[in-house]
């Protein structure tokens, strides 16, 4: 039982001190980093850097320095760099066949920071989810979508596919379709339906709005309606200018045919 205690306190008075320094290394280089990470975002939000490419820096900061803490740490435990760079290429052969996915989609994030197709702020839609875009990080970008929810998508998944990015351009063209009955007046519903937009002042003057006779359908007139506003204010028009048709087609006498069963 003495040597046991004899061969441990040699075991601890040999490594000992090198455990705790590559432990000090590994607090203080993590503690470091993260005082690093925030004095870089700070720096980035004074210089006016745009906020979709700070949240990508500022994470690939974070990580280069832990690597190199990381590396550090390993140093102090007496391990030779030469073995370890020898070690750490076997290794990230391995990892990368296992990370497959993960180094996918860091390369997208690069990808997305170079091309830019949204920043920090757009709607769009990817990955088979739309949302506005709160965060692009190395591997996933954060989206919030209209009812409150967060959803993480992978950055391989985005560049991967098609993306729609709705707020791009400053203008979006509103398309909406209403139908009358075949033995309504054609004229005068074109009248009331062009009034109301000239009305509306979100309705932009140019490109010039489009009203006209879209459809021949099976039990009515289907007339297409195609305004041009602000992108901010696409979808306040869009519900409005439903509300305004029917109340004002109901004024005027206009019907609005809707599937009927007699019994």
């Amino acid at each position: 039982m003495d040597s046991v205690i004899e061969q441990v306190q040699a075991f601890v008075e040999t490594y000992g001190p090198v455990v705790i320094k590559a432990l000090a290394t590994l607090i203080i280089g993590w503690i470091v980093a993260r005082l690093i990470r925030a004095i870089v975002r700070r720096l980035l939000h004074k210089a006016k850097v745009e906020t979709t490419l700070i949240g990508f820096l500022v994470n690939l900061t974070y990580m280069l320095l832990m690597t190199l803490v990381v590396i550090s740490a390993v140093q102090k435990l007496g391990v030779p760099m030469t073995s370890f760079i020898a070690i750490l290429g076997a290794a990230g052969l391995a990892i990368g066949f296992a990370f497959q996915s993960s180094l996918a989609n860091f390369a997208s994030g690069v990808l997305l920071m170079i091309f830019r197709p949204f920043k920090v702020g757009d709607y769009i839609e990817a990955g088979d989810t739309s949302g506005s875009v709160t965060e692009v990080q190395i591997f996933f970008t954060l989206l919030n979508t209209p009812d409150n929810k967060r959803v993480v998508v992978p950055n391989s998944a985005i560049t991967s596919g098609t993306i729609t990015n709705y707020s791009a351009l400053d203008t979006r063209r509103v398309d909406l379709v209403f139908g009358i009955s075949y033995g309504d007046d054609v004229e005068k519903a074109k009248k009331i339906l062009e009034e109301i937009l000239a009305q509306d002042d979100r309705v932009l003057a140019a490109p010039e709005p489009m009203v006209a006779v879209g459809e021949l359908a099976d039990s009515s007139v289907n007339f297409v309606v195609r305004p041009w506003v602000k992108s901010a204010d696409y979808w306040s028009v869009y519900w409005d200018l439903t509300k305004a048709i029917k109340l004002q087609f109901d004024a005027q006498g206009i019907s609005i045919p809707f599937p009927q069963r007699d019994v």
